[in-house]
């Protein structure tokens, strides 16, 4: 079955039911038995829901794994792989992360004993300098939020299965439609599937992806219990979500070049960060490890000046200054005030998360009536 099928079709059949083509919204917390232990599957929905069910069974699929998990959130799931480590273990991390990535990792995981090691990753070798006998685990975005950051997804798993290290990759930002990290040697993925998954700014929600059973079991035993799982409402939207993943991805990809194709050629605009481009660092492996490049992209303006970006982000009209990214409609943020404003400035500003850096979340929008909405805005 081919990805465009499976968005639509991967992991589901018919509710057994009564035949319903789409899954119903089993609104129930717990299920009638026959007798002690005698049930359908389903016995209270902390630990498994029908809706639930299909949903982890179609994010498996589109991933090409064999093990979905729902969770409450982006961080709920991130939070789950956590789980599996203990006191004393180490994780190497990308350098440049989703701002609540980073602020779970040092201010609630580092004080239970969990050291983290955040490092430039554009150069893969340069992991196995961080790796020693506490080595648990290597966290990887790619693209990275905010700067678009390519990871060599093949070569990261080479090393760590050189030193039995699992590897966990944050895809939110490419999507199953440009990059499946299971297939290139990962062992968990991750996903905000709040973001593109969902597609309609609608849901709030987490995704966890693996092909080994014995890790799938150790993730299902944390998923339920921690508890940190989604309503079926949300299984729902996003299910429904995931039926347009390939459509909306496409025309993501398409309005993204000419967004930052536009502010590539713009006199006030210093940089633009779009994978795309082939004098961005790692663009011969996006181009390698990614169908297409995608919908975000980052710029900053001549001058660095923090008040003229603020104004600049006040004045769009059509791009909606809003956290998130992902739905069909654009939206832009200032990192440093917004999603990054949890990591300290000295550190943000090493990555390049300047005062000036804008990011920008490209929709499915007509694309001349984005670019007149950014022509207006940066004057």
């Amino acid at each position: 079955m081919k990805f465009n099928t499976k968005t639509i079709h991967g992991g589901q059949k018919p509710d057994a039911a009564y035949g319903s083509v789409m899954p119903p919204i089993y609104q129930t917390s717990t299920f009638a038995q026959s007798t002690p232990g005698g049930h359908k599957g389903y016995e209270y929905a902390r630990s498994a829901n029908p809706t639930r069910h299909a949903l982890e069974n179609a994010f498996a699929s589109i991933e090409n794994g064999t093990h979905g998990l729902a969770f409450a959130s982006g961080l709920a799931a991130i939070d789950g792989i956590l789980k599996l480590l203990k006191q004393g273990d180490e994780v190497i991390s990308t350098n440049n992360l989703y701002g609540g990535t980073y602020r779970l990792f040092t201010k609630i995981y580092e004080d239970f004993g969990i050291k983290f090691h955040f490092i430039g990753m554009e150069n893969a070798a340069h992991i196995e300098d961080y790796i020693n006998d506490k080595t648990k685990l290597i966290w990887v975005e790619t693209p990275t939020n905010p700067m678009l950051n390519i990871i060599d997804i093949v070569k990261t798993a080479e090393i760590a299965n050189k030193y039995k290290v699992l590897f966990a990759v944050d895809n939110t930002f490419a999507t199953p439609y440009l990059q499946r990290p299971l297939d290139l040697g990962a062992d968990i993925v991750m996903h905000s599937a709040t973001k593109y998954l969902g597609g309609h700014s609608d849901l709030v929600m987490g995704a966890l992806i693996v092909k080994d059973k014995e890790l799938a079991d150790r993730l299902y035993f944390i998923q339920n219990a921690s508890g940190a799982i989604c309503g079926p409402q949300d299984a729902f939207l996003a299910l429904r979500g995931l039926k347009t993943l390939h459509v909306r991805m496409q025309r993501h990809c398409e309005n993204g070049r000419a967004v930052a194709e536009y502010l590539e050629s713009h006199p006030k605009i210093e940089n633009v960060y779009w994978p795309g481009f082939e004098n961005h660092p790692n663009h011969a492996i996006a181009k390698a490890q990614m169908s297409d490049y995608g919908g975000m992209v980052s710029f900053t303006t001549k001058g660095n000046n923090y008040e003229e970006a603020i104004k600049m982000v006040q004045n769009l009209k059509v791009f909606t200054l809003a956290e998130s990214l992902g739905g069909v409609e654009s939206l832009a943020g200032h990192p440093a005030s917004m999603t990054h404003a949890s990591i300290p400035k000295e550190e943000r500003e090493k990555t390049g998360v300047v005062d000036s850096l804008i990011r920008l979340s490209v929709g499915i929008e007509d694309e001349a009536d984005l670019i007149a909405d950014l022509k207006q805005a940066i004057g």
